[in-house]
């Protein structure tokens, strides 16, 4: 199916989301969409999916003119669209989420339902469980399970909007190999993302958004520099964290195991000094989300013990780490970070405080227009927060940290975030890290977690090793790491010279 928009307009308000924009996406093609945090290329992708009615400009497929007042419409006219954040129900299981939407009536057909689910898991090598809850499946299986329902229903345009953003290099690698062969098949594959070196992988053509208007577009091979300076209007580079001079241990944990229905992570030690960020490595589900949660009391270790700033905090809640000094900001901003429903104002009144017993209108609009200003947030006081850019969620989460923090724990803190907007958040966490604010964090970015931590923790197998120092690591020895090439548990490397651990790395 040949996709055409012609002179797409879209406003929020005084935003100019999308201003003029004019594309074509031929059939048989993997279409790179690029663009910075809030360049305008969800909004563009929601209006050609259903979700948003353009305000003026127009859409054809095949040369005829469409016109999508929901995504059923769009769905029915073959495109779908699978989202950052997946639009799935977790309570129900994988064969009920996968019929959702599909005709048959009050009594739909749950056996064929069932032999096409497998029919197309084993075309593309995605192996589901039917009778799994959504619950209890990665962020990758859940994109899994959503390109098989939108092929099951038709789709012929399928738009990925950021598809990688919280799964592993595994899962990320089999996500690629099905859109290769989904656009083998004729199939018209839009690809939206702010990773250059994934549109150089993959894509055939390169789009450039910025401040919702249309910046170029390329054809592969790519110049990434020619890239970045479209979506930017400069180059920008990846520097390492600079050396913070380290204060006195505030956080240890010793022989700490944590238990879920997934995973077992065992023999944990580790003292962190202020002002020292520690970085969690591993293949998506192998257990750093849940230490991070035990270290922070949101979820009980099943033995070891805990310290905080020389108290022992073993089986304290998150409230007492948090009254304590420290905080947990999850990587899911809508779902634990932040209130969908509620503005900006309301956030920054929230955790700030109002004078007097009721809220003050002007003095809540004061403190978000101070955090709009300091954290470059792009939004207003009265704006939904599910209405903000992932970027711009993201900077407000930060914009309510309180100050003077002792320990932050952070679950992919760049998640979904473009190049500056990653650079600008480590800016203001190294900042903290300057003041003594110790830094915990789990990320599926190499050249992260390579950049920013001082030490880091590999998890392989239910297993966890000693503290490795991230000068002596690079992406290639890092990444054999999470394979388990080379991998030493910590109970061994106890045992083990410094030489001898060196050399099984």
């Amino acid at each position: 199916m040949r996709v055409e928009l012609r002179n797409i307009h879209k406003h929020f308000g005084p935003v100019h989301a999308n201003a003029g924009i004019t594309l074509t996406f031929e059939e048989g093609k993997i279409h790179g969409l690029l663009g910075e945090n809030g360049a305008g290329k969800s909004t563009l992708m929601k209006i050609l999916s259903g979700f948003y009615r353009p305000d003026d400009g127009e859409i054809y497929l095949d040369g005829q003119r469409v016109s999508f007042h929901h995504p059923a419409d769009a769905l029915r006219q073959g495109v779908g669209m699978l989202h950052q954040d997946p639009l799935d129900f977790p309570v129900m299981t994988v064969l009920e989420n996968f019929m959702a939407g599909s005709p048959g009536g009050m009594v739909p057909d749950k056996r064929k339902a069932r032999k096409s689910l497998k029919t197309l898991g084993e075309q593309f090598g995605f192996h589901l469980d039917p009778d799994a809850t959504v619950a209890s499946l990665t962020v990758g299986e859940r994109q899994q399970l959503e390109i098989l329902r939108l092929l099951w229903l038709g789709a012929r345009v399928l738009i990925f909007d950021e598809p990688t953003t919280g799964i592993s290099a595994q899962q990320k690698e089999r996500l690629f190999q099905a859109l290769r062969q989904l656009a083998s098949e004729g199939r018209t594959i839009i690809f939206v993302t702010h990773k250059l070196y994934e549109v150089q992988e993959l894509c055939d053509t390169a789009a450039v958004l910025r401040l919702g208007k249309l910046m170029g577009r390329r054809t592969a091979p790519y110049d990434l520099d020619d890239l970045v300076k479209l979506m930017f209007g400069r180059v920008l580079k990846m520097e390492r964290k600079p050396a913070v001079p380290l204060g006195e241990p505030i956080f240890r944990v010793e022989d700490l195991a944590v238990e879920s229905a997934r995973v077992r992570i065992r023999n944990v030690y580790l003292e962190v000094r202020a002002g020292e960020v520690i970085g969690l490595a591993g293949m998506e589900g192998s257990g750093q989300r849940y230490l991070l949660r035990a270290c922070a009391g949101l979820l009980r270790p099943t033995s070891g013990r805990v310290w905080f700033r020389g108290r022992e905090m073993t089986g304290r809640s998150y409230l007492d780490f948090y009254q304590a000094g420290a905080t947990y900001l999850p990587a899911t901003r809508l779902e634990e970070g932040l209130l969908p429903g509620l503005r900006v104002a309301d956030h920054l009144v929230l955790t700030r405080g109002s004078r007097g017993f009721f809220v003050n209108e002007r003095h809540a609009r004061d403190l978000a227009q101070e955090a709009i200003r300091t954290f470059n947030i792009r939004g207003r006081p009265d704006s939904m927060v599910e209405a903000l850019s992932g970027g711009n969620q993201q900077r407000l989460l930060l914009s309510l940290l309180r100050p003077n923090l002792s320990l932050l724990f952070l679950e992919h803190p760049t998640r979904g975030l473009d190049m500056e907007s990653t650079l600008w958040v480590w800016e203001q966490l190294l900042e903290r890290c300057r003041q003594g604010t110790a830094i915990f964090f789990m990320s599926s970015d190499l050249d992260e977690l390579l950049n920013y931590s001082d030490r880091i923790l590999v998890f392989f197998a239910g297993q966890v090793s000693a503290p490795i120092p991230a000068e002596e690591l690079d992406t290639e020895s890092l990444g054999r790491l999470i394979g388990g090439y080379g991998f030493v548990p910590v109970e061994e490397a106890q045992t083990m010279s410094v030489g001898e651990a060196a050399h099984a790395r």
